[in-house]
């Protein structure tokens, strides 16, 4: 580990790769031979237009996309997700299903609701806690899409294997597990992702969206709200955030070229998990929250035997260079988020640090 750098479990805005750091470190007074920064620089530009493109390209191929695919890269984060999608594609007496398995499924229901949309919840985990996946769920023969949240960040959840939807268009939420392995994405009407847990930093939503989705837009969608607004322009309607744009592009250049694809990521990020929720597990002193076949392999959510001792943990790891170990405000405990770009040695020395305080306290 380089000087004065930690091992960082924060939930997001979370770890980059240090690869990609430092090429933004090296490159950014003068990006691209441009004689600018790549926050100076226009992005009506060929430097600009030679990152936003390669980072389309870079994600088509480790998503393996088809050409009935396409990616662009939004500004306003997931959150505004939550209204972009039912106001594009619930429109008369169209309806859609959702599943709520926690805080971020909470509120892209609450906002389809606000926009008075044809909404249904066909499962909930809210009956533990949401500390689970709902399973043999039955959907609507009838909805327009049915909407998952792939990854819970605040309870540790994650959905092992998705839905079959009989061919109703699933949209999911994956803003905390994109890109951390392989994903069949053919039954996926619309996929987005907050950049700044696992590919980027905070400022850029990926989207990836079906072209049969696009027709389902009535007229009266605002120009920047509506999907097809971006695909026509390239995500450049306006000006895009160029700066985070061009960062991702590097992370999906990381994940391309250095990992090498995304069959190798999956294999690191369950090594991992394996290695942090082994001591948990092997432990009376840790208590994971999240059930056995629903725990999550990016936020891995425990318990101490109590308060006390949970505020100790937290402070010891930061003085031993381990941070963001603080569970969500809403939940409290602790939580390690191991997205991609943190390395098994990072939760080597973060398992190493929790078997001597359960000695040292337990």
């Amino acid at each position: 580990m380089n000087a004065n750098r930690i091992h960082n479990f924060n939930a997001g805005p979370a770890a980059l790769p240090l690869a990609v750091l430092e090429e933004i470190r090296d490159s950014f007074l003068n990006f691209a031979g441009s004689g600018m920064s790549i926050t100076e620089i226009s992005h009506r530009s060929k430097w600009f237009d030679g990152a936003i493109n390669d980072a389309v390209d870079r994600t088509k191929r480790l998503l393996k996309l088809s050409d009935k695919f396409h990616v662009l890269f939004l500004q306003g984060g997931a959150s505004t997700q939550f209204c972009m999608i039912p106001m594009n594609f619930l429109h008369g007496d169209h309806s859609a299903d959702y599943v709520n398995t926690g805080t971020w499924s909470t509120k892209a229901l609450k906002e389809a609701q606000l926009l008075g949309k044809q909404v249904k919840i066909v499962a909930s985990s809210e009956d533990k806690d949401f500390s689970y996946i709902p399973k043999d769920i039955k959907f609507s023969n009838d909805a327009t899409y049915i909407h998952i949240t792939s990854n819970n960040t605040i309870k540790g959840t994650q959905w092992a294997s998705f839905p079959d939807t009989q061919g109703v268009p699933l949209i999911a939420d994956m803003s905390s597990d994109i890109m951390s392995q392989p994903l069949n994405v053919e039954k996926f009407g619309l996929i987005y992702a907050g950049a700044q847990k696992n590919i980027g930093p905070a400022g850029v939503c990926m989207v990836i969206i079906r072209d049969d989705m696009l027709k389902l837009a009535p007229d009266t969608v605002p120009s920047m709200l509506k999907y097809t607004t971006f695909v026509s322009k390239n995500s450049m309607y306006n000006t895009p955030p160029c700066f985070a744009i061009y960062t991702l592009q590097l992370v999906m250049k990381w994940l391309e070229d250095t990992i090498g694809g995304l069959e190798n990521m999956e294999k690191i990020n369950r090594e991992k998990a394996q290695l942090l929720y082994g001591v948990i597990d092997s432990s009376d002193f840790y208590r994971g929250t999240a059930e056995l076949e629903s725990r999550s392999m990016m936020n891995v959510t425990f318990r101490l035997p109590n308060e006390e001792l949970e505020e100790a943990f937290i402070q010891e790891a930061l003085d031993n260079d381990l941070g963001g170990l603080k569970g969500h405000r809403s939940v409290g405990g602790c939580r390690a988020s191991i997205y991609n770009a943190t390395t098994l040695e990072a939760v080597g020395a973060l398992t190493d640090f929790m078997k001597e305080f359960e000695r040292k306290k337990g």
